[in-house]
């Protein structure tokens, strides 16, 4: 039976041409697909057929022509195979870069302030007395008149150097991180999908870096049964395995990358749902899915004191709510000096934002 739906008016959405309201759905399903093309329109058609996104004038045969013309879609000429373009691939960084702000715009969470201000490269709104030394561009002209006024009269302007307020700036520190992501079989356990917003994470923050901050390095390590570094392009395309979770093989990886970087600023970030149950011992693997083993336990654990003697801090993020293997993430964070958010997967985008960002922002005097 025909029925209405009813939608909130949204002037943007609306006022979007047929390729572009189409190419929504598609660019979201390839985070499903992990990046597999022609999987993705297969999922659109059948979603064309059940809820009629195209009409007459444009159908999804004119959206996969436009895809290529506009270079978001490569064909084999031989097979006719598709495959996304590095034009889509960094589309698809973008729009999670700008999903997960979009949230970031929304809370006030996670604003830490500290104590050490001073001369930097970028301008924040608080201010202090001028002092000698202090660059002239700084002046806060505004607050600068303003205490002319009060300390000289209207009448009879006069500025002196105690009626000088100075912005205060922030320096943004060189950094270079390594985000961890555990594509063990539990990622996707349980009929929750964890595997989807860490790779959009990912993804997001890889954009972020080479767009914002250039001089900084992110890597990306994968870990299961072992672990491997995969390129930023690889992000769309990576899959969850039939792996147990070698944590140490992660972490060693995380520590040889980062030895090779000559930033003084080094950091971790590892997106994980459990606990480590996998170890390789010489050619073979030592696992325990059943509890936490105290052998693969003591090696973690030890790496984490290695990596705090470093001063290379973990910050983990959490995205299971057991707590039994929450106490496991709370001992690694304490041997390590690092710092543990135990985030639900819409929270997740936002406390790796906001903690890359602060530890960017070091006010230095």
């Amino acid at each position: 039976m025909n029925g209405f739906i009813f939608t909130k008016y949204d002037p943007q959405e609306n006022s979007k041409t047929p390729f572009e309201k189409l190419f929504g759905f598609f660019m979201e399903l390839l985070h499903y697909t992990n990046g597999d093309a022609a999987e993705a329109l297969n999922w659109l058609s059948q979603l064309d057929r059940e809820h009629g996104l195209t009409g007459d004038e444009y159908g999804i045969g004119d959206f996969i022509q436009d895809l290529k013309d506009q270079g978001y879609l490569d064909e084999n000429e031989i097979t006719g195979a598709f495959k996304i373009a590095a034009k889509t691939e960094q589309t698809i960084r973008q729009r999670s870069l700008d999903e997960i702000f979009g949230k970031l715009k929304k809370t006030k969470q996670g604003n830490h302030r500290t104590f050490k201000s001073g001369q930097g490269d970028e301008i924040n709104p608080e201010t202090r007395p001028y002092e000698f030394g202090d660059a002239l561009e700084a002046i806060d002209y505004t607050g600068s008149l303003k205490n002319a006024f009060i300390n000289h009269g209207v009448e009879r302007l006069s500025m002196q150097q105690d009626d000088l307020e100075i912005h205060e700036m922030d320096f943004k520190t060189q950094t270079s991180t390594v985000m961890m992501i555990d594509i063990s079989h539990s990622m996707i356990l349980y009929g929750e999908d964890r595997i989807t917003p860490a790779k959009k994470v990912a993804m997001a923050l890889s954009e972020l870096i080479t767009t914002r901050y250039p001089k900084d390095t992110l890597d990306i390590v994968v870990f299961g049964n072992d672990a491997w570094q995969i390129e930023m392009k690889d992000l769309p395309y990576l899959e969850v395995g039939p792996y147990h979770t070698n944590t140490v093989a992660g972490l060693e990886l995380a520590m040889d990358i980062l030895r090779r970087r000559k930033n003084p600023n080094k950091q971790i970030f590892m997106i994980t749902d459990g606990k480590p149950t996998c170890l390789k011992v010489g050619n073979k693997y030592y696992k325990n899915s059943f509890g936490i083993d105290s052998k693969i336990l003591n090696r973690t654990l030890n790496l984490a004191g290695q990596l705090r003697r470093l001063k290379i801090p973990v910050v983990t993020f959490m995205i299971a709510n057991d707590p039994y293997l929450q106490s496991f993430v709370r001992n690694f964070t304490e041997v390590n000096n690092g710092k543990a958010f135990y985030s639900s997967l819409d929270g997740l985008g936002q406390y790796i934002f906001e903690d890359y960002e602060r530890n960017k922002r070091k006010r230095m005097r």
